[in-house]
């Protein structure tokens, strides 16, 4: 992973990833995951094993993967899909060492409205031109055929629409996918909520775009969120 990021920081973040998930109410039945890039092997990631609650994530509970689906460190199963979605795209992406995706009150059902994010708040411009609309019916990733495809569609982009399924952000760290995946879910609200929405235009939208999401910002971000969730 690029940076300075050991595997212990790696790890824990991703623990804190999961909680914060947890504790904003998203993942109670277990649909969603976060992985991470390991550091020291770059052809691997950690994902949460299956039937662990999001809100007792524990380091202990991450199990890392090769490229093959085998387990390389940890012990236990792993969610078949989370495997399928996220190999694909931390495969095509070496620019990327985290993606988040779990399935929440605005981000799913705006999914079904199979429609781009537009800029019509100021949050909404960190995605301006940079999320990927994924207009395919394989809601079950049934494969790393379905994932790649995914994967493809997302092409230099860091988030994407799955169509009638959710939300899906990544990043350069952790921190960057999680604080992404909880804005995009902000603007899928504010999408669901307003009626006659006007848009400002392509320009004004760029403008706001390049200063309102920087990874130099990300980690005090992400450490709000922690703080005001009450994750250690």
């Amino acid at each position: 992973m690029k940076g300075s990021s050991s595997r212990s920081e790696v790890l824990s973040d991703l623990v804190r990833s999961y909680r914060i998930f947890g504790a904003i109410g998203w993942g109670d039945l277990g649909d969603g995951h976060i992985s991470a890039r390991d550091p020291e092997r770059n052809d691997c990631f950690w994902l949460l094993k299956d039937s662990v609650p999001f809100t007792q994530a524990s380091v202990d509970d991450l199990v890392m993967l090769n490229q093959s689906g085998d387990t390389v460190l940890g012990e236990g199963r792993v969610n078949a899909p989370a495997f399928n979605i996220h190999c694909p795209i931390l495969t095509a992406r070496a620019d990327l060492n985290a993606a988040a995706h779990t399935h929440t009150p605005w981000g799913t059902p705006f999914s079904a409205e199979v429609q781009p994010i537009l800029p019509i708040t100021q949050e909404a411009c960190i995605f301006h031109d940079d999320c990927a609309l994924f207009d395919d019916e394989e809601v079950q990733i049934r494969g790393l055929e379905g994932g790649t495809r995914i994967a493809q569609c997302l092409g230099h982009k860091h988030a994407i629409i799955l169509r009638n399924h959710g939300l899906l952000t990544t990043g350069a760290s952790v921190a960057s996918a999680v604080v992404r995946f909880v804005t995009l879910e902000r603007v899928a609200e504010a999408h669901l909520k307003v009626r006659n929405p006007v848009p400002i235009s392509s320009t004004a939208a760029t403008q706001a775009h390049s200063g309102l999401f920087r990874e130099s910002r990300v980690r005090a971000k992400f450490e709000y969120l922690a703080e005001f969730y009450g994750i250690d």
